[in-house]
């Protein structure tokens, strides 16, 4: 009688040691490290406090990479780029120890940004916010006195438009001056375009990033575009006829020379 009772005891004592077991398993897998969490809006080029940031316990298996694990280490800390809340505040979006704030922050190595004025149709009726990105075309006369538009930056950041450097998508806001992220080559380009004419920005996709390779338009090409056709088709008729009745060349060396037909 007293084997089954035993049987039953090691049985018992073996599920609740395999109980003990799986239990410390999943408190291990599930346990990780802390990380520090944004918990309400962060807005690019501000600093971050207190109420924007809490502690929690991420798994171990996916803490992400550098993520801070004190607050100590990001409070006052400047925000290179937005952050919404749940996100984990990582060294990529944070602005160099001592940036003091404000827009010089959140310009990239290598960049500027130069403010252009606009108006409600030139700022594509408010929907160039910050983060989107547009072409820059200019208008005006060549020096010939003849009417000519032309891009002339293609795929440009929008840094900022009036002073604010984050908008909400859904509240488009008609301002008088944009901020544009540029090389400096770009700005020495925009800032001669935009004394020979009129600047307009062209909304575009964000995920376009095909550059605009065009040599513009004059004003025959709005308001006769068949006689433009006309015309160029002559001129290359021209070109071709030219070179068929100079009969066959032959060439010596480096020297080409016609050859007379029989």
């Amino acid at each position: 009688m007293k084997l089954p009772i035993f049987a039953a005891i090691a049985l018992t004592l073996g599920a609740m040691a395999a109980f003990i077991a799986a239990r410390s398993m999943s408190v291990a897998q599930t346990s990780g490290s802390k990380v520090v969490i944004v918990v309400n809006p962060i807005e690019a080029g501000k600093a971050i406090t207190a109420d924007k940031i809490k502690i929690i316990e991420w798994p171990g298996s996916a803490v992400p990479h550098n993520a801070s694990a004190r607050t100590t280490d990001v409070l006052g800390r400047i925000a290179r780029f937005s952050m919404i809340p749940g996100e984990p505040v990582l060294p990529g979006k944070l602005a160099p120890k001592y940036a003091t704030g404000g827009l010089s922050s959140i310009i990239p190595e290598g960049k500027r940004a130069i403010t252009v004025r606009v108006n409600e149709v030139i700022a594509v009726a408010g929907f160039a916010l910050p983060g989107s990105y547009v072409d820059v075309l200019v208008s005006g006369k060549d020096a010939d006195n003849q009417f000519f538009a032309r891009t002339v930056l293609s795929r440009v950041k929008v840094l900022a438009v009036a002073q604010e450097t984050t908008a909400e998508p859904n509240k488009p806001k008609v301002v008088n001056a944009v901020t544009l992220e540029l090389t400096p080559l770009e700005s020495e380009k925009l800032d001669l375009a935009r004394n020979i004419g009129v600047l307009s920005l062209v909304l575009r996709n964000e995920l376009d990033t095909n550059e605009i390779n065009s040599a513009g338009v004059r004003l025959p090409d709005i308001v006769n575009p068949q006689s433009t056709r006309a015309t160029t088709a002559s001129a290359a008729a021209k070109v071709a006829h030219s070179h068929q009745s100079r009969g066959p060349e032959e060439i010596r060396g480096t020297s080409r020379q016609t050859v007379d037909k029989p």
